[in-house]
């Protein structure tokens, strides 16, 4: 998959993308993401993205042109998948969205706003999509995109060591996810429970969903509702 991410802070996405699995998964050509600074698309003279808001107010906002020539630009390069914008306003980020991007598109652009946000014609001439990762204001958009990029490409085949891993954790079926332990079976007083050790996977899987049942419960009871 190759993803696009318009910024105009591209240090701020340089610093993560290369570490980690992120890291391994662009080594290996499983992934490629392409920081791509707004700011040189500017016809400004001293190439500044945003201006003063129409109607007053507080902030500044990200002016229409250079985001739509980026974008433009990019169409041209090949970038043909959807142009998805992170916004507090935008649809709250699933898993099943995570894993319909995953598997529908090969190619995104992925749009960062900051300031008060970005002019709205910017949006209706270029932006697919708004997405949000929850109900809070960031400063930019910068970390939503990465978390985006993160929850997608767990699910590219190969980027994960086990695809088991991708399909079997919180949310994957409508549930949070079970407790996992490792060695030392006892740690400052605390067993591990006897049913991980006795070898009976049907056992254990029991085990493992009635937990996940339980902390849904707990935590998260309105995604019972959904639930397999």
């Amino acid at each position: 998959m190759k993803i696009a991410v318009l910024t105009i802070f591209p240090e701020m996405l340089n610093a993560v993308l290369g570490v980690s699995i992120l890291g391994r998964a662009q080594a290996d050509g499983l992934l490629t993401v392409e920081a791509v600074d707004i700011r040189p698309y500017s016809d400004r003279k001293h190439k500044n993205t945003d201006d003063y808001p129409f109607g007053g107010g507080a902030g500044m906002v990200m002016t229409a042109q250079p985001i739509v020539d980026a974008v433009e630009d990019l169409r041209a390069k090949g970038y043909t998948g959807k142009c998805l914008y992170m916004s507090p306003r935008g649809k709250t980020l699933t898993q099943q969205t995570v894993e319909t991007i995953a598997a529908d598109d090969d190619n995104l652009i992925i749009l960062c706003g900051h300031y008060e946000g970005v002019d709205q014609r910017a949006i209706d001439l270029v932006v697919d999509e708004e997405i949000s990762i929850g109900d809070f204001v960031l400063t930019g958009g910068e970390l939503p995109a990465l978390v985006l990029i993160d929850a997608v490409a767990r699910h590219l085949p190969g980027v994960l060591g086990s695809q088991e891993s991708a399909g079997d954790e919180s949310f994957s079926h409508g549930l949070l996810e079970y407790p996992h332990y490792t060695r030392p079976r006892e740690f400052r007083g605390l067993q591990v429970p006897e049913v991980l050790l006795n070898g009976n996977h049907a056992e254990i899987e029991a085990w493992r969903r009635e937990k996940a049942l339980q902390i849904t419960a707990e935590r998260r009871p309105d995604l019972l509702e959904n639930s397999d």
